[in-house]
């Protein structure tokens, strides 16, 4: 499938206090994207944090979508934590309540919401995780689109379910033969020119080359790059030339053109 429209977002406001975390500052990545994930607590952000991260993305037509994650500051959210699947789904509920009052405050709605780090990659084998995250968010946030990996249970149960749903494509992650992520706590460097050429192949071809340098089918609405990577600054920069010098359009979902 060629892509001719894609929507391009990062994380945002991953800082705690008066620390912040991630390669390059957000006023810098938000004119390359059209959508922000914002930290919501558990992982990173605070109050001060995402009052400011929202304001800046209004600031420059950024669609906002709330990041919860797992309860854990320490690890950034990227380690799993044993709980039942109603104390999570009440953790995101909290989370995504939070950054929804804070759109409202600068007169933006919730495009969505994107489990961060190990709880995005444990909804996506979770099957009954990801089917009280979606019926919760039925009734907390209807019209908010879930972002999740096109492989997953989270898409699968969410496309039944004819709920609002966003499949991305990992700018700088890996790719496994299933067509999951590698998922990872720590990145090296990477190529930005190398990321750009992946990028524009999959939305022109409907392809990635996996670890093992096999090619497979990719399907995706969404290109996410990280703020945390290193070089993110260059890859986002990178990415969104790369993408509208062979004619592809960025746009949030629900503004982008059919192919």
């Amino acid at each position: 499938m060629v892509r001719r429209s894609v929507d391009l977002n990062c994380d945002m406001g991953e800082g705690f206090g008066h620390w912040s975390y991630g390669d390059a500052p957000d006023e810098a990545l938000m004119p390359l994207i059209s959508s922000a994930n914002i930290a919501t607590g558990f992982h990173a952000g605070d109050p001060n944090i995402m009052d400011r991260t929202v304001r800046l993305a209004v600031e420059h037509g950024v669609r906002i979508g709330a990041h919860p994650a797992y309860r854990d500051l320490q690890g950034f959210g990227r380690r799993p934590i044993a709980a039942t699947t109603e104390e999570l789904v009440n953790d995101i509920i909290y989370q995504v309540g939070a950054l929804r009052e804070f759109g409202r405050r600068h007169g933006t709605d919730l495009q969505h919401v994107k489990p961060h780090g190990a709880l995005y990659m444990t909804a996506a084998k979770d099957q009954v995780l990801s089917q009280h995250l979606i019926e919760a968010m039925a009734n907390t946030a209807p019209t908010a689109f879930l972002f999740c990996m096109h492989v997953s249970e989270t898409y699968r149960l969410a496309a039944a379910a004819r709920r609002p749903v966003v499949r991305e494509f990992y700018a700088d992650r890996d790719y496994g033969a299933s067509g999951s992520i590698v998922f990872t706590r720590k990145m090296r460097a990477l190529n930005p020119d190398e990321i750009a050429e992946k990028c524009v192949r999959a939305c022109l071809e409907g392809k990635v080359a996996t670890v093992d340098g096999v090619d497979i089918d990719i399907e995706f609405e969404s290109i996410c790059f990280h703020s945390d990577t290193p070089g993110a600054l260059a890859i986002g920069t990178a990415v969104r030339n790369g993408l509208e010098n062979n004619g592809i359009t960025i746009a949030p979902p629900a503004q982008q053109s059919a192919d």
